[in-house]
């Protein structure tokens, strides 16, 4: 759901007028799909949605919340459990990230490629742990 066509790669201050589209438009959707989690508190896929947008907006305590909270929801989903993983590991509380990862491999997350590239885990790849913990689950 893009807003307005592609930036012109003439025009001056094109890629800052498609990041401020961006935003706007991350903005719009977050706004929106927290009205609908007003009336409908546990819709776990709009919970996964907000949690991503919060993300993306550099808002990770309050992504943190939601992902909490869709733990509480989906105790056995690996991914929910995964998602904790990142939020913890953004805000550089790293033992809460090692034990939820291991949750997540533990119920059957197993994107290890993913796990290895994703950007919100650079924090824990940096830890020992990580990699003792991966060498622990990931196939030979």
């Amino acid at each position: 759901m893009a807003l307005g066509g592609k930036p012109s790669k003439t025009s001056p201050g094109a890629n800052q007028s498609h990041a401020a589209v961006s935003s706007q438009q991350t903005d719009f959707e977050l706004e929106f799909f927290v009205s609908i989690l007003h009336h409908m508190p546990d819709y776990v896929d709009v919970l996964r949605v907000v949690g991503n947008l919060l993300t993306l907006k550099g808002r990770f305590a309050e992504g943190l919340v939601v992902d909490k909270r869709l733990v509480q929801l989906r105790r056995h989903d690996p991914l929910s459990h995964y998602n904790l993983a990142c939020s913890y590991s953004l805000l550089d509380r790293l033992d809460q990230a090692i034990d939820c990862l291991r949750k997540a491999l533990e119920i059957g997350y197993r994107d290890f490629r993913y796990i290895r590239e994703d950007h919100d885990l650079e924090n824990l790849r940096r830890d020992p742990r990580f990699e003792t913990l991966l060498l622990e689950f990931e196939p030979c």
